[in-house]
């Protein structure tokens, strides 16, 4: 005879594994008179499992939705099948719950056995992603981080910025962040003793857990894809590029990304971008890609490059018209 914890767990897998169950069969299989089965019944919907009963012939029990999603049991194929789907969003191939999809990840690998961990890491070694875009980041690597974010644990790892200058860096972690198809982990320098943004696909060691740290106020009011955000638009730059683009905000914020610069309305039909002004480059093109009227404040080197792009689209355009002296020039 099964305890009364191991037989309610045996129920609510049984319940969960086909849409109906006669009363009479359920019974049967768990080895419980019917009048058991009835209490077993009670004590789930008590826990918040919405299990509804019938009468009659064909009277029996069936789990149904309710108000919140109860805890799901899943065998092991389940729970393989479950982890690798997770695993795919997580690498950005859905757009739009990549956040979603580790969290969930974490839950789920947090109580999966040894022997199903195996399986599942030699599942993913074996499926290999078409047209992936954007750099690769393991899925086990973000659970750890993910998890360390959760429990509050010090992470040490290796690190190679955007120049490929090696560094050894100690952080609190506060957030993994999915932005523009790349993995951010959001943490707390203690060696800078400042917020920072780190590439995931830049850490150059596995990350090493270390002690739990005491949490602090997170940046941007906790709104972490904010603050990711704005340190990809700001960037590490000395300079910051200001133009003022003739469209209405909510306009421009359809045709460009986030991560290009921070926007701020003027007035009903103008808004201000600041970004990150070196290198111009970036800049000076999605001002032309636009196809928008605008003004550019500062700083002077970004003068400088836009005249240097008109003044070849000017000759561009000479040449075509066949001017002889603009290709001399």
């Amino acid at each position: 005879m099964l305890t009364t914890s191991a037989r309610l767990l045996r129920l609510l897998s049984l319940l969960q594994s086909r849409p109906h169950w006669p009363g009479t069969t359920l019974a049967a299989d768990i080895g419980v008179h019917p009048r058991t089965l009835r209490r077993d019944i009670e004590r789930l919907r008590e826990l918040g499992y919405p299990i509804q009963a019938s009468s009659g012939v064909a009277g029996g029990y069936a789990f149904r939705a309710g108000r919140a999603l109860p805890p799901l049991l899943l065998d092991d194929e389940e729970a393989l099948a479950a982890a690798l789907a997770l695993r795919t969003a997580v690498t950005g191939t859905i757009s739009g719950i990549e956040q979603t999809a580790i969290t969930a990840l974490v839950k789920l690998e947090q109580v999966m056995p040894a022997r199903l961990r195996r399986r599942l890491d030699a599942l993913r070694t074996a499926i290999l992603p078409i047209d992936q875009t954007g750099p690769m980041v393991d899925a086990g690597l973000l659970a750890t981080l993910a998890g360390a974010c959760r429990d509050q644990l010090q992470l040490r790892f290796d690190y190679a910025d955007r120049q490929g200058q090696p560094s050894r860096r100690q952080v609190e972690p506060q957030g993994v962040v999915h932005a523009e198809r790349r993995w951010y982990l959001v943490a707390w320098d203690t060696l800078r003793l400042d917020w920072r943004t780190f590439r995931i696909d830049r850490m150059t060691s596995a990350p090493e857990v270390g002690a739990h740290f005491r949490p602090r106020p997170s940046p941007a009011n906790g709104d972490l894809r904010a603050f990711v955000s704005q340190s990809l638009s700001l960037g590490p730059y000395g300079d910051e590029a200001r133009v003022i683009l003739h469209a209405p905000i909510d306009i421009v914020r359809e045709r460009i990304p986030a991560s290009a610069g921070m926007l701020e309305a003027v007035d009903a039909q103008r808004c201000l971008l600041r970004c990150g002004a070196h290198p111009q480059g970036p800049v000076v093109y999605w001002l032309l890609a636009l196809e928008l009227e605008f003004e550019v404040l500062g700083p002077p080197a970004l003068h400088a490059m836009m005249r240097a792009a008109g003044a070849r689209v000017a000759r561009s355009l000479a040449r075509a018209d066949g001017d002889p002296g603009a290709l001399r020039k």
